[in-house]
């Protein structure tokens, strides 16, 4: 409540401060233009004096600037007016939705807060809690990792061919960026310039035109049988699954020889050791890929020997994180209790969570009681011990990633998933409702459970941002990420939903009530200007009440040297 309070106090500074600016812009301008405009008979002197007894003196010259005033000066002032805020309110919605915050509301707490003696919030008021912002920070930072997506489609054959029926290019140049990245990681190593064929493929990762890179792979494979050169074709150049699937077998045998060549030879120095290392990435690389091809035509018990075999051949490589894949597949084949089998080994307090792991794990314990759920006979009774737990878990699901309910249950419109993710934002929620969502569909009740219980979950952490239950604070990074990873067309969906910041909702209010000032100056002038004097005149009272006081009290040689000054 204290930090509230706080808060609304500096809101209240940072209001009053930019309404004072906001005054003295309108009265300059209407000055300038009214006295080298319509050369009306006011001092220059009014340019920078606010109207009040230190510019007139008395109640007498008060009463005489206002008997001066035309029509003319209170269209101008209200056109002003009317004109500048909405220049300013244009500004802002602009800044709003390209940065999601507010200009003002910004500048005032960088640069307004500290001048007018605000606090800053986030400042840590001791060593422990410092030291548990430090942590969070650290963990939020790892949030924000961009992870490459497990189930990324093929290129050529899934996402060229959605731009040629659409016409609109499902993936960003960010993520494309990030895509040709990885490839360099794990393609590429210093002794490539010692193979002719490795040397071109290395300039092929750094191409950002696709027909370069293609023509540089088939050129590679004119001098000798390059996998990394069968990877790209397969990727980018294949229009089918059945095509790439034929060139990643390709792959395999040209990546196996390498591999036993390098791993004969990775003991004989740093060169051949990351020779090795680079074999041993292409070939987990294509053993996945076709594992994925296979999945995609239909053999799925073939893939999921696949995965369980490169699993166990490659343990240490989980950076790719093969188990979505296992996951995936295993629920095709409705084998929930491998399913469990596969979650009890990676679904574990030390490893990073998923979107997978968490609603994997919710649909199982869903299962076992969604087919009898009804959430009229549960207000009634009670929530029984297995139901409970399937509130949990959908709970603590929802937690990580808040955005993945409205897609599994058809609220928002899926896209093609991006090459790369990132865990907790909208990104992962697409790639996991893209692939998943037929698997809750199969199970009989489990989204009419997911629909009645995941907005429970936003009663447990009304300040996500702050502080979690299951989970750290959700990160505030997501949105920006996701707009980069994912295209323009798509509306990404932001946790926790931003309500318009106050400084917007007060400047359309001031535009509102200068542009109706304006009308009604320019409709009726006299009338008007009748008010505006009284107005004025009401305002100006106790000012010159305080004048003649204070004249009263001073000897009157004081107060001349002080008019003077």
């Amino acid at each position: 409540m204290a930090d509230n309070g706080a808060g609304l106090l500096d809101q209240l500074k940072s209001c009053i401060v930019w309404s004072w600016a906001y005054f003295w812009t309108i009265w300059f301008f209407v000055m300038l233009f009214l006295v080298n405009i319509l050369r009306l008979p006011f001092r220059y002197d009014s340019l920078t004096t606010a109207p009040g007894p230190a510019m007139f003196g008395t109640e007498s010259s008060l009463s005489m600037f206002l008997n001066t005033l035309t029509p003319k000066f209170y269209v101008a002032l209200t056109g002003t007016s009317s004109l500048i805020s909405g220049l300013i309110l244009i500004f802002e919605w602009w800044y709003f939705r390209k940065y999601g915050t507010s200009f003002i509301e910004q500048v005032s707490v960088s640069h307004l807060r500290p001048l007018l003696g605000g606090v800053d919030n986030s400042t840590p008021t001791n060593t422990n809690t410092s030291n548990g912002d430090a942590d969070s920070n650290r963990q939020s930072v790892s949030e924000c990792k961009v992870w490459r997506n497990p189930l990324n489609l093929f290129r050529g054959a899934e996402y060229n061919r959605y731009t040629w029926v659409t016409g609109r290019e499902p993936l960003t140049y960010y993520d494309m960026n990030l895509s040709a990245q990885d490839h360099q990681t794990f393609f590429t190593c210093d002794s490539d310039h010692l193979r002719p064929a490795d040397a071109i493929m290395q300039k092929a990762w750094r191409e950002r035109n696709p027909q370069a890179r293609i023509s540089a792979a088939h050129e590679a494979l004119e001098l000798e049988d390059c996998a990394t050169a069968y990877i790209l074709l397969a990727e980018e150049e294949a229009t089918t699954i059945v095509e790439a699937e034929k060139l990643f077998k390709q792959a395999l045998k040209a990546g196996e020889g390498c591999y036993r060549r390098s791993q004969q030879l990775q003991h004989h120095g740093s060169q051949y050791e990351a020779q090795h290392r680079r074999d041993t990435n292409v070939l987990v690389y294509i053993k996945r890929r076709l594992a994925m091809c296979s999945r995609k035509l239909g053999r799925t018990r073939e893939a999921v020997k696949m995965m369980r075999d490169l699993m166990k051949e490659f343990p240490l490589l989980s950076m790719f994180n093969i188990h979505e894949n296992l996951l995936e597949s295993l629920l095709e084949l409705q084998n929930y209790a491998d399913v469990q089998a596969v979650l009890a080994k990676y679904d574990d307090i030390s490893l990073p969570k998923s979107a997978t792991i968490c609603y994997t794990a919710a649909l199982l314990k869903a299962r076992a009681v969604s087919d009898k759920f009804s959430p009229e006979a549960a207000s009634r009774r009670g929530l029984s011990t297995a139901e409970m737990n399937a509130v949990e878990a959908i709970h603590r699901a929802v937690e990580f990633n808040p955005h993945v309910p409205k897609y599994l249950l058809e609220m928002k419109s899926l896209i093609l998933p991006p090459e790369h993710i990132l865990k907790r934002g909208d990104s992962e929620a697409i790639a996991y409702a893209f692939f998943h969502l037929q698997h809750w569909k199969r199970v009989e009740g489990a989204l009419n459970l997911l629909h009645c219980t995941w907005e429970g979950t936003f009663r447990m952490i009304p300040y996500p941002l702050e502080k979690g239950h299951l989970f750290y604070p959700y990160p505030i990074c997501t949105e920006t990420a996701d707009r980069e990873l994912l295209p323009m067309f798509h509306e990404v969906s932001v946790y926790p939903k931003k309500e318009l910041p106050f400084f917007i909702l007060f400047t359309a209010g001031l535009c509102s009530f200068t542009a109706m000032l304006a009308l009604l100056t320019h409709q009726f002038p006299e009338l008007m200007g009748v008010f505006a004097k009284a107005f004025l005149s009401t305002l100006f009272a106790p000012l010159n009440f305080i004048m003649e006081k204070v004249e009263s009290i001073l000897p009157s040689s004081l107060w001349h040297q002080l008019t003077r000054i």
